[in-house]
């Protein structure tokens, strides 16, 4: 009995010993896989005492400082909202940046290419003095108190000195270049990009401020107070909804009559549906969580609920979809300029210069009339539309980048 005991324990400890270097290379790999090593040296124990230290005395930050961290990591989006800033720029000092007036016409320049150098004399006007007219020319001369100059079709005539606007030939004589040529009534076409960017741009704002109160103020009406003001509001909503947007558009500027703040009212008031569904469903939402049940239980007013506590903390998807509207706003605007029911000339908007221009390309001539201003609408839906991308990214904490 004692020698079948001794001989079980014999085979155990020989079963361990062979056991034992697997159970140790285990260990070791598990060890390894450890983010904490099994003994610490020294320095790294200050070390990441001191990382520790630095974790705890660093300051919570709001969702905004963590969404503005998220946004920049966001090339794409970055390079959107710098073009945004750039169109913004371009349209606000616009007055400085355009090298003429968008509405000066002359006509014996109608339809130059990209690059055309003019030779022009610039005379007083004579309704008001402080204006002045350029008047094209091939040469000049100046025979004692008048310029004699020469026209394109070779014919001289003659103006007194004292009706040119200046003292001196560098005043009163230009030869200015037109960076991208000329429309058909000779009006510069890098002036009139630059002032069609105001127009569009300001269309688009006030557009999409109108849209955002009335959506603001319907879903948050709907999602708060649900039942039978959900119900009517919703139906409201939906029968908007089911009109396609650009008809609807069309038939408020017919009613409302042609011209700027015509434009941005009938954008304004058809664009705000998505914006109130988005609102309602944040409310629904927001409108069980405990920070609402504990302004019930204090005594605060649905008003103060809903504009205080509610509506700041759905302010994230709201700036996404508004930043969304800004390009809809944009090609909106262009289209009503184009079918001529928008802001009308004399004033520039991208829709009525491509509406001016799309002729030519039928002609196979001067296609830069038709293709700047489209790129222009271009560049600004694309640009809005990376921006607001990349804020619906940079206000998701679930995103990763």
């Amino acid at each position: 009995m004692s020698e079948r005991t001794n001989r079980s324990n014999e085979s155990e400890a020989a079963a361990i010993q062979e056991v034992q270097p697997a159970v140790e290379s285990i260990r070791t790999e598990l060890l390894a896989r450890s983010s904490i090593p099994p003994q610490l040296t020294k320095e790294e124990h200050e070390r990441r005492k001191t990382e520790n230290e630095q974790v705890l005395k660093e300051q919570p930050h709001s969702l905004w400082y963590y969404s503005w961290r998220r946004l920049r990591r966001n090339r794409l989006a970055m390079a959107g909202m710098l073009i945004t800033i750039f169109l913004v720029f371009v349209a606000i000092f616009a007055p400085e940046l355009a090298p003429f007036d968008p509405n000066m016409q002359v006509l014996e320049y109608s339809t130059e290419p990209i690059g055309f150098q003019g030779n022009v004399l610039l005379s007083k006007s004579e309704v008001d003095t402080s204006l002045t007219v350029p008047i094209p020319i091939v040469e000049y001369r100046v025979q004692g108190d008048r310029v004699i100059y020469t026209t394109d079709e070779g014919r001289d005539h003659s103006i007194p000195i004292s009706r040119l606007a200046g003292n001196s030939p560098t005043e009163w004589h230009k030869t200015p270049t037109y960076y991208l040529g000329t429309d058909r009534y000779g009006r510069d076409v890098l002036s009139r990009l630059m002032y069609g960017a105001r127009v569009s741009l300001t269309v688009a704002f006030f557009a999409e401020m109108c849209s955002l109160l009335i959506g603001i103020l319907i879903g948050s009406l709907a999602g708060f107070y649900r039942r039978w003001i959900d119900d009517g509001l919703m139906w409201f909503t939906n029968v908007v909804w089911s009109i396609p947007s650009l008809l609807l558009i069309i038939a408020l500027s017919i009613a409302l009559g042609l011209g700027l703040w015509q434009t941005v009212i009938a954008i304004g008031i058809t664009e705000w549906v998505d914006m109130a569904r988005i609102v309602r469903g944040q409310f629904f939402a927001l409108r069980e969580t405990e920070y609402v049940e504990a302004t019930k239980a204090l005594g605060l007013s649905n008003k103060r609920t809903i504009f205080r506590h509610i509506l700041p903390n759905s302010l994230g998807p709201i700036i996404v979809i508004a930043t969304a509207g800004f390009a809809n706003a944009i090609i909106y605007e262009a289209s009503l300029s184009f079918l001529g029911l928008g802001v009308q000339p004399p004033t520039s908007t991208w829709g009525q210069m491509i509406h001016d221009g799309y002729g030519f390309i039928a002609a196979g001539t001067n296609w830069g009339l038709t293709l700047f201003p489209a790129f222009a609408i271009m560049l600004a839906v694309f640009a809005f539309n990376l921006f607001g991308d990349g804020l619906r990214d940079a206000f998701d904490p679930k995103m990763k980048r």
